[in-house]
C-alpha cells in the first residue's frame, strides 16, 4: 500500500477532508447570496462582513482536535443556513423568524446607520440562530451539548470577529460625533459576549426539552420573540 493510500485512510485525513469540505459549503452558499441585495440595503451590509469574516477565518488552518474542528464546521453550517434560510427572498410566504423580521422590514430605511444593520443582524444570528444550531448538530451528530462546547468555543470566535470587523468598519468616523453619539447609546446596551452565553444556556434548555415538544418548541417560539425585540430596538432609526 503506498503512503497516499495509507493516508486516506487515516482518521484524521478524511477528518480534515470533511472538515474543508463542510466549510466549503458554507463559504459557497453564502458567495452566492452575496449578489442578490443592493449595495444600500441592511442586509447586504450584515451579508458582507459575515462573509469577509468567514473567508477570513477558512483561510487560518485549524489548530486543536480534529474533532473539535469537524464538529465546528458542522455547527457553522448548520448556523449560516439558518440566517440564510430567513433571508432568502425566494421563501415567498414562508414567514421569517420574528429575530430577522425587524432587519428586513428596515433594511432600506434611511434613518438606520450600517453598523445597527450589522449588528441587529449579529444579534438575531446570535441569539436565536446559534441556540437552534447547536440543538440541530447535537442531534446530527448524537451527542450532548456538552460535547460540543469546544465547538461552540470556535463558532463564538467567528461570531466574535463578526462583531469587531462590523465595528470597525462601520462605525461613524470623527466627523459625525453628533450622529454617533445616540448610537452609541444605543447599541452599547448589547453585549456580544452575553448574547453568546445567553444562546448555550438557550441551547441547552432546548435539548433538554426535547422529550416534551410541546414545552420545547413554545420555548423556541418565545426565544424568537424576544431577540426580535432586542432587534427591533436596535435598529431604531436616528436622525441625520
Amino acid at each position: 500500500m503506498g503512503q497516499s493510500a495509507r493516508l486516506a485512510r487515516r482518521p484524521d485525513a478524511a477528518g480534515t477532508t470533511d472538515t474543508a469540505a463542510a466549510v466549503d459549503t458554507v463559504l459557497a452558499r453564502l458567495r452566492a447570496s452575496a449578489a442578490g441585495p443592493p449595495e444600500r440595503d441592511g442586509i447586504a451590509v450584515f451579508h458582507r462582513v459575515y462573509l469577509a469574516v468567514a473567508e477570513e477565518a477558512a483561510r487560518r488552518p485549524a489548530a486543536g482536535r480534529p474533532a473539535t474542528a469537524r464538529a465546528a464546521a458542522a455547527l457553522h453550517a448548520r448556523l449560516a443556513g439558518r440566517y440564510l434560510a430567513a433571508v432568502d427572498p425566494a421563501a415567498g410566504e414562508r414567514r421569517a423568524p420574528d429575530c430577522w423580521r425587524p432587519l428586513l422590514q428596515a433594511r432600506r430605511h434611511p434613518g438606520v446607520r450600517p453598523l445597527q444593520f450589522a449588528l441587529a443582524g449579529l444579534h438575531a444570528h446570535t441569539g436565536h440562530d446559534l441556540a437552534l444550531a447547536v440543538v440541530d448538530t447535537c442531534a446530527a451528530l448524537g451527542c450532548e451539548p456538552a460535547g460540543l462546547e469546544g465547538a461552540f468555543e470556535r463558532v463564538g470566535d467567528l461570531l466574535a470577529a463578526l462583531e469587531e470587523r462590523a465595528r470597525e468598519d462601520l462605525a461613524p468616523g470623527p466627523d459625525l460625533l453628533r450622529i454617533a453619539d445616540p448610537l452609541t447609546h444605543l447599541l452599547g446596551a448589547w453585549h456580544p459576549e452575553r448574547a453568546r452565553d445567553a444562546a448555550w444556556t438557550a441551547a441547552r434548555t432546548l435539548w433538554a426539552l426535547r422529550p416534551v415538544p410541546e414545552l420545547a418548541g413554545e420555548s423556541a417560539r418565545r426565544l424568537d420573540a424576544a431577540v426580535g425585540l432586542t432587534a427591533r430596538m436596535m435598529l431604531t432609526p436616528l436622525p441625520r
